[in-house]
């Protein structure tokens, strides 16, 4: 048996791969090789979730694209006395919280820029509560995931308040669950390049930690394609899978639900990075490769992954179903943040094209909502 048959098989057989065999694994060029591993990135998808494929009704909210950050694939963010700068107000948010409702949404996902000016005599916490309430008590029935890691330090360095302060307040307030963006990659090196200003890798996996330990399940995303190396994907993969593991060895009532790759757009993206990558959309060969790797590496750890149509095109996101993905995301209804970026694959798909991509594989579509509940009827 040859080291790639040796490391398909232990994945295949429920072991752990090791951070050395994750990156032999995203080291192979072969196109035998590659065969392979997609191969076996499904069967191991097969294996630990069946062959139904799941989606979710939800619509984004991005309340505002005012950032303090200039992060430097970003090309979302504004000043506040820049032309395209938006700070939604409280109408505007549950106006489009009431479109959604209308069209069968069980999720709102929101986030948005750090806007010093939503500041009010030192206090950030009481603005972010409000966004909360204002649709949790007009829509309680809406499940709210909202506000990264990022947002989480924001709000407490401005207000000096703890990490877990925040997420307690947030929490009681009405929101659900936490979006696991702003991870790009959790490597420093990396983050020193693509968004210095950020919070470190240490502080984006503690308040993810917080938030499972104050029962609040989150997602859990990769931004790839631009100046990261196997070996610090894997070192991102390995960290996901060791705060999995802790916040299950714990009994945190919280869990990572779901693993995302957001490949690099960067049509819009600031000059210097975009020059530096030399790509303009995604490498969907070197996208699918990372998906499977993923799919094996993170093993029974996260058990759901899921490409971004927005970014692939639903087409690109159907094949990577094929690699070892299991859902296919969200309805979204509107995308601002990787559209802004120059990504072509749209804004808002119906429940219709995504269950359609789905039974093009011969395989089952089924609602969920957040959680991964099966929603009645699906």
């Amino acid at each position: 048996m040859n080291a790639l048959e040796d490391c398909l098989q232990r994945a295949l057989e429920g072991e752990e791969l090791t951070p050395q065999q994750g990156e032999f694994l995203l080291c192979q060029t072969d196109p035998g090789a590659l065969e392979a591993i997609g191969q076996a990135a499904d069967r191991r998808r097969q294996q630990l979730v069946g062959d139904g494929v799941t989606y979710v009704v939800n619509r984004n909210i991005n309340f505002t694209n005012i950032c303090e950050q200039h992060c430097s694939f970003c090309a979302f963010r504004r000043d506040a006395d820049q032309p395209g700068a938006f700070w939604l107000e409280e109408a505007q948010i549950l106006a489009k919280a009431q479109q959604a409702v209308e069209q069968g949404a069980t999720e709102i996902c929101m986030q948005g820029g750090l806007n010093p000016a939503a500041t009010q005599a030192g206090k950030s916490l009481p603005y972010y509560q409000q966004l909360v309430k204002g649709i949790k008590q007009t829509f309680p029935q809406l499940h709210l995931h909202a506000f990264s890691p990022q947002e989480i330090q924001f709000i407490a360095r401005q207000d000096n308040l703890s990490y877990q302060q925040v997420i307690r307040a947030l929490a009681a307030s009405g929101v659900d669950s936490l979006p696991g963006t702003a991870a790009e990659v959790l490597d420093d090196q990396v983050r020193q390049v693509i968004c210095p200003e950020k919070i470190d890798t240490a502080t984006w996996l503690e308040i993810v930690g917080l938030a499972h330990q104050e029962g609040l399940s989150t997602t859990s995303t990769m931004l790839c394609g631009h100046v990261e190396t196997p070996r610090q994907q894997v070192r991102h993969l390995e960290h996901l899978r060791q705060l999995q593991r802790h916040s299950q060895a714990q009994g945190y009532p919280g869990r990572i639900s779901e693993f995302v790759l957001l490949p690099f757009v960067g049509q819009h993206a600031p000059a210097p990075l975009r020059r530096r990558v030399g790509r303009d959309q995604p490498d969907l060969g070197a996208v699918l490769h990372l998906t499977a790797v993923a799919r094996l590496y993170l093993g029974g750890a996260i058990i759901h992954h899921q490409p971004s149509w927005v970014k692939l095109g639903l087409s690109g996101a159907t094949e990577a179903l094929r690699w070892g993905c299991d859902d296919l995301g969200g309805t979204l209804m509107e995308e601002h943040i990787t559209t802004m970026a120059g990504a072509q694959g749209g804004t808002s798909l119906e429940p219709a094209q995504l269950r359609a991509a789905i039974t093009s594989l011969g395989r089952k579509p089924r609602q969920r909502d957040t959680l991964y509940r099966l929603v009645s009827g699906s």
